[in-house]
């Protein structure tokens, strides 16, 4: 058995002893969003340090914990708390939560983010829907032997983000009179700030927000065929847009300013794909 499933499947037996729920949906809580988990009807919670093998968050804010419950009826299995590559994990690690859900049963995916935006035409606290991603500047969660038991060797990229979910996304935003905008994500290693050369070369890759996570997971999770979907929370200007100096504080303020309208959305959009 190759030593990356090995591993999974260890967390896999772990997280069995514990409990037998079976989530339809898994859910990860970017930046702002961590206490969403608490406001569900919640059946368990599971630290991530119970879970034999299982990487934790360093981050700020990030709690780290499983949150096993419903929303709207829907079992959930939200991840409060992720796991970043430059937090020093290989990205088989950080990508291992992600395939765990799915292994314990979700069949799909609702991915979220604090993010920089690249598009002049974003301002901080606006929310955009990931249509497409760029991940040219992380390593792929794929390489190495391929784990048959997940997926294909070489899966198809060309709709990682399901159009079917992203229509019901627009339509519960429209309902809810959030202003949703549409864009293509770029993933890069962090933990520094982009530089404005960077920011540039993004822009020019095709790219409307940057981050440091949430496209490798969305990679992982299309490998195993789960359907996937991700928002990102603008919560600052990218570096080289204006004058303001870039820092975690910022992006903190920014992602709890507009948390109770991103709750919303995300509630709305688990009791409808």
């Amino acid at each position: 058995m190759h030593t990356v499933y090995e591993k999974l499947k260890t967390c896999l037996d772990s997280v069995r002893a514990k409990t037998d729920f079976t989530p339809e949906t898994a859910l990860i809580l970017g930046s702002g969003l961590g206490d969403y988990a608490e406001e569900i009807q919640i059946e368990q919670t599971i630290d991530y340090t119970s879970i034999e093998g299982f990487p934790t968050s360093t981050v700020a804010g990030h709690k780290g914990r499983f949150v096993l419950g419903y929303v709207q009826g829907v079992p959930v299995v939200v991840m409060q708390g992720r796991v970043h590559y430059y937090e020093g994990y290989p990205m088989s690690d950080v990508v291992l939560p992600t395939r765990l859900m799915g292994l314990m049963g979700a069949k799909k995916l609702i991915l979220t983010n604090a993010a920089g935006g690249i598009n002049t035409s974003f301002q901080p606290g606006c929310f955009m829907l990931l249509t497409d991603h760029i991940t040219t500047g992380i390593p792929s969660p794929l390489i190495g032997p391929n784990l048959d038991e997940l997926g294909p060797r070489f899966p198809d990229m060309s709709e990682v983000y399901s159009r079917r979910m992203r229509e019901i996304i627009k339509g519960e935003a429209a309902r809810l009179n959030l202003p949703l905008h549409e864009g293509v994500y770029v993933q890069l290693t962090g933990p520094a700030y982009e530089t404005p050369a960077e920011i540039r070369m993004c822009r020019a890759w095709g790219g409307d927000a940057v981050g440091m996570s949430t496209a490798c997971e969305a990679m992982a999770a299309n490998h195993m065929g789960l359907e996937v979907c991700g928002i990102s929370c603008i919560t600052n200007l990218a570096a080289g847009m204006s004058q303001q100096p870039l820092d975690h504080k910022e992006v903190q303020e920014t992602a709890d300013r507009v948390a109770v309208q991103f709750k919303q959305l995300i509630t709305a959009i688990i009791g409808s794909i």
